[in-house]
């Protein structure tokens, strides 16, 4: 961390030398998301919007990914200054992550709580350690999550699992987010595991992951028959691009498994 700002963006590259960009929340000693860490996430992905990466890796320094929220942020807040604050944390934070054009993974190696558990749902894959806890404790100061959690708890692990955490407050470890299907891997290091995912994912057709999350967006906001409807358009124009060109290329001359990517 610097002293002025409470996030790390930096750029890394794969093996094969494709780019990739790693988040980094380091403001000890419990990355609590106050003013200033919610601006410079805010500014990271306004960056990265500009010039996406193939792939981004959003994690942690320090004991704990985040013990949630500052409380300070809420006090005296009235009905409309609060539901500003919950729009601009969704144009600013959450549907930026969703809306990057590459695959965005999240590592959360200890406590995550509301804020960074929130936006680890909004992240294409979650990653976690064996000690890994997870909760949406809103309820403690009677408010209920508010930028996206629980829509998209829901859509991971059901409804019913949904109106548990959030009600209940409680903490949930790695293997339980697991077997709902809301953490996608538990490894013993996390942050290797991510590095070498995003760098996996940054090697590949990042064109056609990007299309992916096209179709999986359409298919939230309004099932399967849109999703159907927006598919051959999107992956139609992939027909257009290096990735699929050169992918086809190689499949027919040096047979499967060689193909390889440029993407942007």
């Amino acid at each position: 961390m610097t002293d002025s700002k409470p996030t790390r963006l930096e750029q890394a590259t794969s093996e094969a030398g494709a780019r990739f960009a790693i988040i980094t929340i380091d403001s000890p000693p419990l990355n609590l998301f106050d003013s200033a860490l919610l601006g410079a996430l805010t500014a990271d992905l306004a960056e990265l919007r500009t010039n996406p990466p193939r792939a981004l890796l959003i994690r942690a320094e320090g004991k704990v990914v985040s013990g949630g929220v500052d409380v300070h942020e809420f006090d005296g807040l009235t009905a409309q200054q609060g539901a500003n604050l919950w729009q601009r944390l969704f144009d600013e934070i959450i549907r930026p992550i969703e809306e990057l054009p590459c695959p965005v993974i999240f590592a959360a190696h200890g406590l995550t709580l509301t804020a960074a558990f929130e936006i680890s749902l909004a992240c294409d894959l979650l990653l976690a350690a064996p000690k890994a806890k997870f909760g949406l404790v809103e309820t403690v100061v009677g408010l209920t999550p508010s930028m996206g959690g629980p829509q998209r708890l829901a859509e991971r692990a059901g409804s019913g699992r949904a109106r548990e955490l959030v009600m209940t407050g409680d903490l949930y470890d790695a293997a339980t987010m697991a077997d709902w299907g809301v953490v996608n891997a538990v490894h013993d290091d996390v942050d290797a595991a991510a590095r070498a995912l995003a760098a996996r994912l940054a090697d590949g057709p990042t064109r056609a992951h990007a299309a992916t999350k096209q179709i999986i967006a359409a298919w939230r906001s309004g099932g399967v028959a849109h999703a159907d409807a927006v598919t051959p358009k999107v992956s139609g124009d992939l027909f257009e691009t290096e990735d699929l060109k050169g992918g086809v290329r190689s499949f027919l001359d040096n047979g499967p498994g060689k193909a390889s990517y440029t993407g942007r």
